[in-house]
């Protein structure tokens, strides 16, 4: 077990760049998430269109598919404080675009294609950003203190995934602009904190990119039954049962609140996230891990029907939050399992090909939901998109057993999911006991 310093999880911070790099990278994400749900209020607000909403999540999936082969190398080959400086700062003169946008022009709802233009920028940035914050972490900390960095990591990004919206709606009926104004103060103080950080030299050892090395990770997924089928679970579910896109719908026509609600609906999801990671870190899970993981994505699939289905936002709260805990629980599942099933020759590639698979199925999964909203209304859109989603997850069971079963026949030792699933929380126990 990874051993406790003399001070505990904070002992992390006595080292002052990593500091440094953990409120900045807080700050862009707080950024992010105020202006994300400032944009999602603005937009359905100018053009009383659900289709709008899902172009949001389309304007931010077209660069994130092409990007994904290069920002990786990016992050291991340039320096990435630079790289975090440049995006931070491609943000913040996004925040400046859409304020100059509100005093510029009456934006009728033929004419916000301006906006999806800067959602399109802040996906480049976002691709560019991501890689580069992840790598430059590992090099800010000794290897004994990564774990609690880690833990660190995520409760400020998951603080920054609920205050943020919060803090947006909050704003929003201050006038149009002041969350955008609070959002660009964000990514400047975060690239003030960002250019303070040593530049600390990096060694490239790694083979040039090419396209039979980024096949590669495709090939090995396919090659390996467990992994897509977990990969493959996680997107249909977040694919077909996304409503986060439709929130604002919910907020303003169904339950009649204002953007305060929009905000609070967006952060009860990470509240349940930050409440079965901590459940998860004292408790983890030991036996009957891939039956879980079934459950785990169907009650993601059976809470969004029941809020889909909700007429009060007090009602509609406990469901959102259910939505959170569910997907963290299969989050934390799938991720472990790609981590042990892979050699750490292909880790990268396949990780980053899992990444894409996901983070792909929430950008089209919220301009899925915009296009059935529109044909359909949105209750009815999602309760279909759902029963789907379930219908689905019935389907990858009964081929999950079918792998087994064959890989039984076909091996001289049986290789069980759950089996499989034990061996990677025996792996990583100290690491999520920490």
């Amino acid at each position: 077990m990874i051993g406790k310093s003399s001070t505990g999880g904070r002992a992390v911070f006595r080292h002052i760049d990593y500091t440094r790099y953990l409120f900045s990278r807080f700050l862009w994400g707080l950024g992010l998430q105020i202006q994300t749900i400032a944009i999602a209020w603005y937009v359905y607000d100018v053009t009383n269109d659900p289709l709008s909403l899902g172009l949001i999540g389309l304007a931010a999936f077209i660069p994130a598919v092409p990007l994904s082969l290069l920002t990786g190398p990016a992050a291991d080959r340039y320096d990435r404080r630079i790289i975090m400086l440049i995006c931070c700062t491609v943000m913040a003169l996004c925040s400046a675009a859409l304020i100059a946008l509100q005093y510029t022009s009456n934006i009728r709802a033929d004419q916000v294609w301006p906006v999806y233009v800067v959602i399109f920028v802040l996906g480049i940035a976002r691709s560019f950003a991501n890689p580069a914050g992840q790598a430059l972490v590992m090099t800010l900390v000794p290897d004994e203190e990564f774990a609690s960095a880690a833990a660190w990591n995520n409760t400020f990004n998951q603080t920054a995934s609920i205050s943020g919206p919060a803090i947006g709606g909050l704003l929003f009926p201050l006038g149009v602009y002041v969350p955008f104004a609070a959002a660009g103060t964000a990514f400047l103080v975060a690239i003030l904190l960002a250019a303070r950080i040593a530049y600390r030299p990096q060694k490239v050892t790694k083979p040039p990119v090419t396209l039979a090395m980024l096949a590669a990770g495709y090939k090995f997924i396919w090659n390996k039954p467990i992994i897509l089928g977990a990969i493959t679970l996680d997107l249909v579910a977040v694919l077909l049962a996304g409503a986060t896109a439709l929130l604002p719908i919910f907020a303003r026509d169904i339950f009649q609140t204002g953007p305060w609600g929009l905000g609070l609906l967006r952060a009860m999801p990470p509240v349940g996230s930050v409440c079965a990671a901590l459940t998860l870190a004292y408790f983890p899970l030991q036996s009957g891990i891939g039956k879980k993981m079934i459950v785990s994505v169907g009650l993601y699939g059976l809470a969004t029907i029941c809020f889909a289905l909700s007429t009060s936002i007090f009602v509609a709260i406990p469901f959102l939050i259910m939505i959170g805990a569910a997907d963290m629980v299969s989050v934390y599942i799938r991720s472990t399992l790609v981590q042990l099933e892979t050699p750490d020759a292909m880790r990268g590639r396949v990780s980053a090909v899992s990444q894409l698979f996901i983070g792909a199925s929430n950008e089209l999964g919220e301009t899925e939901s915009g296009l059935t909203a529109k044909l359909f209304g949105v209750t009815r859109a999602i309760v279909v998109d759902d029963n789907v989603e379930l219908a689905s997850n019935v389907a990858e069971l009964l081929e999950m057993i079918d792998v087994e079963v064959a890989i039984a026949h076909d091996s001289d030792e049986a290789i069980r999911l759950d089996d499989i699933f034990h061996r990677t929380i025996d792996r990583h126990q100290p690491l999520f006991r920490r």
